[in-house]
């Protein structure tokens, strides 16, 4: 059973940190999860303190280290999951400030929309059957925080902790009629300022988009949450995260799935 007085002050933590854009680093002893289970029951403490600070709801989750290439570049060889909140949603064409962000970084991936909830059922989720549940897919970028870690001294308690780095997304236009598209086989490429830096296919998320999909509503069925209709999930960068400053202007591409663009200033 987790700790509480362990698990909210982790929340406190990562929340105060994030706030004042400190670098990422081990959480003190007295607070730092113990597990997976204690870390995510501090994520969940996490986005409650963001919901009652009034920084808005949930709008759906990222997956993270879906690719072997993510995975050997933080060093963890297992996924986690990060909350997505409403506000940090952006549509086609985003803007942010890079005073904003410590680190800021951004990732290239196929994002879903559900138009089904995903509950609790006898047997786990696989690709197959949380296919039924996708409304729509879209090419997005992924835009996130990497506030100086030292990835040598990352875990991935720390890492769930702080809600998978995630600081929102500027997803595409969503393609409803994926069905006719072979997701895995897409190829996908970041630019940035118009030079591709970086090119991968669906299948380099865990070898096909609705594999990270199963894996994230099997894991909030077992916490207690579930996939709900609406949710947008991030299923993982097919290409490793680059840093942006003020000026750059990045985009994702997904043949088959459009173009997302972030613009900074």
């Amino acid at each position: 059973m987790a700790d509480q007085t362990r698990v909210e002050g982790a929340a406190r933590h990562i929340f105060e940190s994030q706030e004042a854009l400190e670098r990422l680093a081990p959480l003190p002893a007295d607070i730092a999860p113990h597990d997976m289970d204690e870390a995510y029951a501090a994520q969940d403490a996490l986005i409650a303190m963001r919901e009652e600070a009034g920084q808005g709801a949930l709008a759906g989750w990222k997956v993270a280290l879906t690719s072997k290439v993510m995975q050997e570049m933080v060093g963890i060889g297992h996924p986690s999951e990060g909350p997505i909140r409403a506000p940090q949603v952006l549509e086609l064409r985003g803007e942010v400030d890079s005073a904003d962000f410590l680190d800021l970084a951004v990732e290239t991936e196929i994002a879903v929309r559900l138009a089904k909830d995903l509950p609790a059922k006898d047997a786990p989720y696989d690709r197959d059957s949380v296919a039924g549940a996708v409304g729509a897919c879209m090419a997005a970028t992924e835009i996130v925080d990497l506030r100086k870690v030292d990835y040598k001294a990352m875990t991935i308690e720390l890492l769930i902790t702080d809600g998978s780095m995630n600081r929102g997304c500027v997803l595409g236009p969503p393609v409803e009629d994926w069905r006719g598209l072979d997701l895995g086989a897409l190829p996908g490429r970041m630019k940035i300022n118009g030079e591709t830096v970086g090119e991968g296919h669906g299948r380099d998320a865990l070898g096909h988009p609705f594999e990270p999909l199963a894996w994230l509503a099997n894991n909030l069925v077992k916490r207690g949450r579930m996939l709900r209709k609406g949710d947008i999930v991030m299923t993982g960068s097919i290409v490793t995260s680059k840093p942006l400053k003020a000026g750059d202007e990045m985009i994702s591409e997904v043949d088959g799935l459009g173009v997302a663009t972030l613009i900074v200033r």
